[in-house]
């Protein structure tokens, strides 16, 4: 039956497309035949000087026809699309005729073909008598609205939106040309004048006057310049925010939609056996609401008075049983609710791409240049976050629970929505394998970093980067980037401007086994003083111990993630709270903003590695040349510091004298701490001096005293 429709639409559709084309064909055309004589002096006579619509209109009904298939959505555009005709009529009426003619009159001169024919007359006399031309104008108006909300499926709101959009695009689009025609006049204009100079006093010599150049400030704006750092963020020039495009949504996967018919009933058998496992365990209580997410179903419990909630989440186990599910995480207390929330997995887990999420509105409508997207809710709902507020971020989880993933949709979600101008990476990947495809695309401040002691170099650049940034912010006036940026918009000198940083570590755990003070010191520090600054720390590990996950690190980094993880220690350890050690893998997450009480469920984002590397290829193609590459290499002063301790000559002898290398040997000799014992035999084993590391074994020597000797009168 729904073929045999659609059939039929689409024959319809067919046929008043061509009777389109002969109404239009009839009346530009001068011999028609008698049929096309025919039909231009009917349209002339009831549309007059608007004939032209009525076929374009009957055209667009039969492109409906075969585009529509909805009979209700059909049925609203024909009437949205025939309102905008009339009115179109009436407008031809009141603007070419005049206003005094009687009925009578004015239906001739609509049979004649003039103004808005027969129809446009007949409407626009009874308009005018009954309302004048004021409230005809007023009518016409809200009935204009009416229909174009009809016609294009828009409310009024979202028209105007629209319109206002439009409006204010093609009008800086026009001030940006005229500015540039008007600046092009007058550097022409500079470039004609000649002066007369007088030379000795009797010769008057046309002399080319040197070009001024237009609105130099008297006083450029501040570009604080540190000669101690002498490398920062390059900062984009006006021809790289031009030619940017963003990658288009069609890169990434469209999910295709499907059914759950058997989802209604199996819910309601559900709220069977919850309420009557609760009974059965002498707990009063009443399934109020269920929501039904992509992963997990929430049963929303209200107990009955004298009920303790203890009581309720004492049976987790019990309910997991009866629902012959994995597990089930019950929050006690919903927030902002009287109800207990019971979290059983769904049956099957639905995927949640990111294109559906970088398409919803609260995306692509939130003003923030670091809006990312994280997933859906336990109800389906779309969540997004902007780092700026957060303004940092803590990701932990066990080995495959979505940790790279996320870590991977943030930073797609990034480059979909600023370009290079706005924000800038820096990625630090000890693992090598994660993050490293990010390499060559214009959002990189430096290479993707891979070393650990590098990444250190580069922790530590990042903190007198920040330091360089609040003396900017100060000689300005201002207490953040966002002020400070607006204020370089206007300014002359647009290379002022600073982009975000946002600063991505795979692996911390990696980084706090090779230098965990150096490595604690500078995220702390960032993470205490940078996000005035624009520089936002996500920091991911999949081993949330406290010697990785400290709690200096924990009080400056609000803002966490965390997957699933094997106990509930390790869940306190992210969140605070128990509740990560339920969670189902894949995606399954617990979000905890920075102000939040109690963290919130959701179904992470899916991005394949295809997709990420579909993306990253739009963006290397597109030909913008990269930013001054950060120096994550070791600096002159610091090579000078480590190879030049007051302590190696005598750290040297001690280690000849023992005839073996250990940092605990130096420990005791020198009387010093484990790091300083530490570099001294970094330094050593650079020089050749010693071996490597062997595990419980003490390290080898691998040259005499006279050999190093030697070696030091060489460096000298």
């Amino acid at each position: 039956m729904a073929a045999k429709n659609d059939l039929k639409a689409e024959l319809l559709g067919v046929a008043f497309l061509a009777l389109g084309a002969l109404g239009l064909i009839s009346l530009a055309a001068g011999s028609a035949g008698a049929v096309g004589e025919f039909v231009r002096r009917t349209l002339s006579g009831l549309a007059g000087e608007g004939r032209y619509l009525v076929p374009v209109a009957v055209g667009l009904l039969g492109v409906a026809l075969l585009r529509e298939r909805r009979q209700q959505d059909l049925r609203f555009r024909l009437y949205g699309g025939g309102g905008l005709v009339m009115v179109s009529l009436v407008l031809l009426d009141l603007w070419l005729l005049p206003m005094g003619a009687t009925f009578r009159e004015a239906l001739l001169n609509g049979l004649a073909g003039d103004g808005g024919g027969v129809l446009g007359a007949f409407f626009s006399y009874i308009l005018r008598r009954a309302f004048g031309v004021a409230g005809t104008y007023v009518i016409l108006g809200s009935v204009t609205l009416a229909c174009l909300a009809l016609a294009t499926s828009l409310s009024p709101g979202e028209l105007s939106q629209k319109a206002g959009r439009k409006i204010s695009r093609f009008a800086s689009a026009v001030s940006r040309k005229t500015g540039e025609f008007l600046f092009t006049e007058v550097k022409e204009e500079e470039e004609q004048v000649s002066l007369p100079v007088i030379i000795d006093g009797t010769e008057h010599v046309p002399v080319k006057a040197e070009p001024v150049p237009v609105s130099e400030p008297q006083q450029p704006p501040p570009v604080i310049t540190d000669e101690k750092v002498p490398t920062r963020v390059t900062q984009i020039s006006l021809e790289e925010v031009v030619t940017y495009k963003p990658p288009p949504v069609t890169l990434l996967t469209r999910v295709p939609k499907t059914r759950d018919g058997s989802g209604t009933r199996d819910i309601a058998d559900s709220i069977k056996i919850l309420e009557d496992t609760l009974e059965s365990f002498a707990v009063r209580a009443k399934v109020t609401q269920v929501s039904r997410g992509p992963a997990v179903t929430r049963y929303e419990v209200q107990p009955a008075p004298g009920v303790k909630v203890s009581r309720i989440v004492s049976l987790a186990d019990d309910i997991a049983l009866v629902m012959a599910a994995p597990d089930v995480r019950i929050e006690a207390p919903i927030p902002g609710k009287a109800a207990l929330g019971i979290e059983v997995p769904n049956k099957e887990i639905s995927l949640v791409h990111l294109r559906e999420l970088l398409e919803n509105k609260e995306f692509t409508q939130s003003p923030s240049p670091l809006t990312v997207a994280l997933g859906k809710g336990i109800a389906g709902q779309v969540v997004v976050a902007d780092l700026t507020q957060m303004p940092h971020l803590l990701i932990a989880g066990a080995t495959g629970a979505g940790k790279s993933v996320c870590l991977n949709t943030l930073i797609i979600s990034i480059l979909f929505k600023s370009g290079p101008e706005m924000v800038k990476f820096v990625l630090i990947d000890p693992k090598m394998v994660e993050l490293t495809t990010y390499n060559d695309i214009p959002h990189l401040a430096c290479p993707v970093v891979t070393d650990a002691k590098k990444a250190a170099a580069t922790l530590r650049w990042l903190v007198r980067e920040m330091e360089r940034r609040y003396e900017a912010l100060a000689m300005v006036g201002v207490r953040d980037i966002a002020r400070f940026n607006s204020i370089m918009k206007f300014s002359e000198e647009k290379r002022g401007r600073l982009p975000y940083i946002v600063v991505v570590i795979d692996e911390l755990a990696d980084l706090m086994m090779v230098a965990p003070v150096d490595v604690e010191d500078a995220i702390c520090r960032l993470a205490q003083m940078a996000r005035a600054a624009g520089i936002h720390l996500v920091v991911a590990t999949q081993r949330p111990s406290v010697d990785v996950i400290t709690g200096l690190i924990k009080a400056n980094i609000p803002s966490r993630i965390s997957f699933a993880v094997s106990s509930q220690v390790d869940s306190r350890t992210i969140l605070d709270v128990a509740g990560a050690e339920k969670l189902l893998g894949r995606g399954d997450m617990l979000f905890c903003p920075v102000g939040s009480n109690k963290p919130i469920r959701l179904q992470g984002a899916y991005l394949s590695d295809r997709e990420v590397e579909a993306v990253v290829e739009y963006l290397q193609k597109q030909g913008i040349p990269l930013t001054e590459e950060i120096p994550v290499e070791v600096t002159p002063y610091e090579e000078a510091f480590e190879d030049d301790d007051e302590l190696l000559p005598q750290a040297v002898e001690i280690l000849f004298r023992a005839g073996h290398a250990s940092i605990s040997l130096l420990q005791r000799r020198l009387k010093i701490g484990y790091a300083r014992a530490a570099r001294l035999i970094d330094i050593m084993e650079r020089r050749g001096i010693v071996g490597p590391f062997e595990g419980s074994k003490p390290r080898a020597i691998l040259m005499t005293f006279e050999q190093y000797r030697a070696t030091l009168e060489r460096r000298k």
